[in-house]
């Protein structure tokens, strides 16, 4: 991959090489990016899903890749109808429809499972619960000091990758409360989940606790859990130290369900 697609933070729509004699279509994937970051940070785990045949999608959530003031002003009401909307275009065009999350997208990704029927699911860095001071800060917080600039960047161990990765500088306090809420909602939904659900985190994560992947593997209804923890990564796994380890973990664990698989 050069520096430049290296860097590449915008909206993606990846087909997969044309098959020999192939009529329909490929089996495809939403992938959803995380608060204040971009499709950037998915677009790994997408390159290797369409490496095995899959069409994968990356749409940029609301207010996001805008000034953070604009973010701010968005509910996660905002960013639930922009996946809902993504999600119900590949499935009207596609036979099958897989969904990828990261932290804020994984949330939203559960919340699309629970609605939905996805083939499967991956979710990665999902903050499911934050202390209750943390909570109470955010609550309080923003309306003294409503941005906060990110301390030491993205969440990255690897200071390369962190230091090259795109997105908003600061944290607006507003949005994180929208997450916040949308925590709460998910916790309640994830015994309606019942697609495969592969769970991945990094045990570096300061952002959201790996503790966070076992409550989610075993809150769900779905009958096949996947949990795995990348030792060397942070929060933002895909693009971390462990980011193609995690990109072959979850384009294996697709491709068991692809029925053109089985």
């Amino acid at each position: 991959m050069s520096e430049a697609a290296a860097v590449d933070a915008s909206p993606f729509d990846l087909a997969p090489a044309e098959r020999a004699g192939a009529g329909d279509p490929p089996p495809a994937v939403l992938c959803i990016h995380g608060l204040t970051g971009t499709p950037y940070e998915v677009r790994p785990v997408a390159e290797a899903l369409v490496a095995r045949g899959f069409r994968a999608r990356g749409p940029l959530l609301p207010g996001h890749g805008r000034p953070a003031e604009e973010l701010a002003r968005c509910a996660y009401a905002d960013w639930l109808e922009c996946v809902r909307s993504e999600y119900a275009q590949l499935a009207a065009a596609h036979g099958q429809v897989f969904v990828v999350g990261m932290s804020l997208g994984g949330l939203l990704a559960l919340v699309l499972a629970s609605e939905t029927t996805p083939s499967a699911a991956a979710v990665v860095g999902v903050p499911l619960r934050f202390t209750a001071g943390r909570v109470l800060a955010i609550a309080v917080g923003r309306f003294v000091k409503p941005m906060l600039p990110k301390r030491d960047g993205s969440d990255i161990a690897d200071p390369a990758a962190r230091a090259r990765h795109p997105g908003t500088k600061m944290m607006p306090l507003a949005s994180a409360h929208e997450l916040v809420k949308l925590q709460k909602r998910v916790r309640a939904l994830l015994p309606r989940v019942r697609a495969p659900l592969f769970v991945g985190h990094g045990a570096l994560d300061r952002t959201a606790s790996p503790e966070d992947a076992v409550a989610i593997a075993a809150g769900v209804g779905s009958a096949e859990v996947v949990e795995r923890r990348y030792a060397h990564s942070a929060h933002v796994v895909p693009v971390d130290v462990d980011g193609p380890a995690l990109a072959r973990d979850v384009a294996g664990f697709f491709g068991r369900f692809r029925e053109s698989a089985r």
